[in-house]
């Protein structure tokens, strides 16, 4: 029995549109709340969110019995890190802060089991292989894994086209907030340098072949990114759709409450 196909990068593959929704509550509940609205897929926050193994482990079980593919973003690309999110069933991973195609090329090799790369080999022990259950695991397992790398500062935009060629990068996910802030306009991606320099990202990682994605809870941007050909968006975050419920019933109470208006896409 081979390792589960991953429906996730294989729809990336075929350009088919992969709506989203932001986990950064680190709660098996609202996860799985989540997971039965009919989104395509949820990303698991481990690097703002408050998550570490044994909670992500929860909500993935928690969303398990769904058609919603998880995807997991580690704190930093860390070798040891990516090994366990790999190891507790994650198929695809976005991992932040890339900036260069060597670095691309070194998360590739974490995400594979030798001789094509370095990933341990633990999979009698792990969640991944059904505890060692998947007899085809360790022969099946690299082809099912989607690798997402997130541009984000100025350095990976001027490389972003290289990083998008790499061997082994599955698609690129343009980090709006940081790359705002690098830029010079810290809480409005919204302005113009900023999607300009979006819009050429985009470009450019469509001309190496590989899908483009990113996230945003404007609806005016939403659909700028995916005119673009962004073909993979996460369009909210479970934190604002909790904050912005709860604001708005207590506002319709009288209680109303002050917030920032800067947009909080990663």
């Amino acid at each position: 029995m081979p390792a589960k196909p991953n429906a996730f990068k294989q729809a990336l593959a075929e350009g088919r549109t992969q709506v989203g929704l932001w986990q950064a509550l680190a709660s098996p509940v609202t996860a799985e709340i989540c997971a039965g609205a009919g989104f395509d897929w949820l990303l698991f926050d481990g690097e703002h969110g408050p998550n570490g193994i044994p909670s992500l482990v929860e909500q993935l079980r928690a969303v398990a019995p769904f058609a919603v593919h998880a995807v997991g973003r580690p704190p930093i690309g860390e070798t040891h890190l990516i090994k366990q999110y790999l190891d507790i069933g994650f198929q695809s991973l976005l991992i932040p802060l890339v900036e260069t195609a060597a670095q691309a090329a070194q998360l590739v090799r974490a995400c594979r089991y030798p001789p094509a790369g370095i990933r341990g080999v633990g999979s009698g022990v792990v969640r991944a292989s059904g505890y060692n259950r998947i007899a085809d695991y360790l022969d099946t397992a690299d082809r099912e894994v989607c690798l997402i790398v997130q541009v984000e500062t100025c350095t990976g935009l001027d490389n972003v086209a290289a990083i998008a060629e790499t061997d082994g990068v599955d698609g690129v996910f343009i980090g709006p907030a940081d790359l705002a802030a690098a830029l010079g306009h810290r809480g409005r991606p919204g302005h113009p340098v900023v999607q300009a320099a979006i819009e050429g990202a985009v470009a450019r990682i469509g001309r190496a072949g590989k899908p483009a994605g990113t996230l945003a809870t404007d609806p005016a941007l939403i659909e700028r990114y995916a005119a673009l050909g962004c073909s993979f968006i996460a369009v909210g975050t479970d934190v604002a759709l909790l904050a912005r419920g709860a604001d708005a019933l207590a506002a319709q109470h009288g209680r109303g409450v002050e917030r920032s208006t800067g947009d909080g896409a990663y």
